[in-house]
């Protein structure tokens, strides 16, 4: 019974609210004698009343154990009646739930048909006050669910391994309560990026009432524009341009020039591809997005925000790894100190979305091959050539295969571990040149960092002692060398295709691993 104990709430909300007016009733004694005082409301509900609300609406079965539970908690009496009607609580619940859509989601309740009358004064409410009670019992018990994402067991089934919010029902509760009182400033309920997202979608949602942006059409065989060209898909590219800010005013003018060049590397730069001066077929496919499309990304990863505890943002040193975004950030105190450019799993041997302590940095690795690499790789290239393990630098290692260090190692010169079940850890590389690749998904599993040597003298500011010569010593000593760090640092591994940056500034990855849609599904059938 999840949400039992966290309801318990409900129950104090309603008894702080009697429990003031009790107050205000004994400091108006006077006016005792002449006033004619109203029997508080009472209504029992009990269970065979819950058993009998759910077998007339099936749709709501999976709350009746909580709803079982909470009733007979508040002595199996109403919740959200008084004499004068729906409580104010059960009001603002109601104003909540209307609110969905400007949270990215869809405010459908089962039973939307029964639970607006009770609200709208313009319809009749046909329910007994018993069935009205319940119905919004059920309601806050669907507002809540919403709110807090799709349950674990599902984003367990997504691959989303990174570790869940722990939902306050109690903070929802107050936040509904205390609506006057509760803005959105202080952040604290929500991962941030959920917020800066939610500003987006609003913004992005402004453009598709507007019209959104036309289709740019370029003539067959197109390769390309520069500075001077002249053609009507020009001032397509301004117009599309202008409607998200890239450019700041629109001359309407056909005539690719500096300003117009600036404005498109500036997309670029905010949707995984690389600036160049010249606008090429990849940049008119990524311009030619319908609105209606990045409104759904942005509507997914405000999905995924709900599903990250904002405790994880409040460390005062992890590693974030975006795997879209092909790249990783060191934060310390609530700033970046250090970005790199990674490569990532490719589609058959995708990266795994989770977390884990980083407690050793290993300096002139050996890598020890998987068996799978063993089995696909090594085995058949013996058969071929039999000086292949020398060759390739590989020796037998009691029954196993691992490759000695040195500057072709396929783990580079240093490694950082994470333990994990998922054998996932950072690691050099000597294939540099995929750094330079937008496209970024070319690994094993594994996270290749590009820039390994930076990285590891930022994370061992911790111990003076490792100085930047002594990095570039044990990573070029060929001989195996750990160090365990004296302060574990976080590693978050995640899958975000819209993320709103420092700077404001909102942007787009290709969703490499092909997971939006049907997170996108999944959102909108509910």
């Amino acid at each position: 019974m999840k949400f039992l104990s966290p309801l318990i709430a409900v129950v104090l909300l309603f008894s702080v609210v009697s429990c003031n007016k009790k107050s205000e009733v004994k400091g108006e004694e006077s006016k005792k004698a002449t006033q004619h005082i109203v029997p508080e409301l009472k209504i029992k509900i009990d269970s065979s009343g819950i058993v009998g609300f759910y077998q007339a609406y099936p749709n709501l079965i999976k709350f009746q154990e909580d709803v079982l539970a909470l009733y007979k908690k508040h002595n199996s009496t109403q919740l959200w009646l008084d004499n004068k009607g729906v409580v104010e609580f059960g009001n603002l619940l109601f104003n909540k739930y209307k609110g969905l859509d400007q949270e990215g989601l869809k405010a459908n309740f089962p039973y939307k048909e029964k639970i607006s009358p009770i609200f709208e004064h313009t319809a009749d409410n046909k329910l007994s006050k018993v069935d009205t009670d319940l119905m919004i019992t059920n309601l806050y018990f669907y507002y809540v669910k919403k709110v807090s994402g799709v349950d674990e067991k599902t984003t367990k089934s997504l691959e989303w391994l990174l570790p869940r919010k722990k939902v306050n029902y109690q903070v929802f509760s107050d936040s509904i309560y205390k609506k006057a009182t509760i803005s959105d400033d202080k952040k604290s309920k929500m991962f941030s990026q959920y917020y800066k997202l939610r500003d987006a979608l609003h913004q992005y949602r402004e453009i598709e009432k507007k019209g959104g942006w036309k289709t740019i059409e370029t003539e067959e065989g197109f390769k390309s524009f520069k500075t001077g060209d002249s053609v009507a898909a020009i001032g397509q590219i301004r117009a599309r341009l202008y409607a998200t800010g890239d450019l700041k005013e629109n001359n309407n003018g056909n005539v690719c020039d500096s300003v117009l060049i600036a404005a498109v590397k500036n997309f670029e730069s905010h949707h995984g591809l690389t600036p160049k001066n010249i606008i090429l077929p990849e940049h008119i496919v990524e311009l030619n997005v319908p609105v209606s499309d990045r409104i759904k990304t942005i509507i997914v990863n405000m999905e995924r925000c709900r599903w990250i505890d904002p405790e994880l943002e409040k460390g005062k040193e992890y590693i974030e790894v975006n795997i879209p975004e092909f790249r990783l950030y060191l934060i310390r105190n609530g700033e970046i100190v250090f970005v790199s450019p990674v490569v990532v799993g490719k589609a058959m041997t995708q990266t795994v979305i989770f977390s884990g302590m980083m407690n050793n940095i290993v300096f002139s690795p050996y890598w020890n091959v998987p068996t799978s690499i063993i089995n696909k790789e090594i085995k058949p290239g013996m058969a071929k050539n039999k000086n292949y393990l020398r060759e390739k630098n590989l020796e037998w290692n009691n029954g196993a295969v691992r490759q000695l260090p040195g500057k072709n190692n396929s783990l580079g010169l240093v490694k950082f571990l994470f333990p994990n079940s998922n054998n996932i850890y950072l690691h050099d590389t000597p294939a540099k040149s995929l750094f330079e690749r937008e496209n970024r998904a070319f690994s094993h599993g594994c996270v290749r960092v590009g820039k390994p040597r930076e990285l590891a003298i930022e994370l061992l500011k911790q111990d003076p002692s490792w100085t930047p010569a002594r990095i570039d010593k044990a990573m070029h000593a060929g001989k195996e060398n750990w160090y365990t760090l004296k302060r574990k640092v976080p590693v978050y591994i995640g899958y975000f295709t819209a993320w709103v940056d420092r700077k404001g500034q909102l942007n787009f990855y290709k969703d490499i691993y092909q997971r939006d849609e049907s997170l996108i599904k999944l959102l909108t059938e509910e």
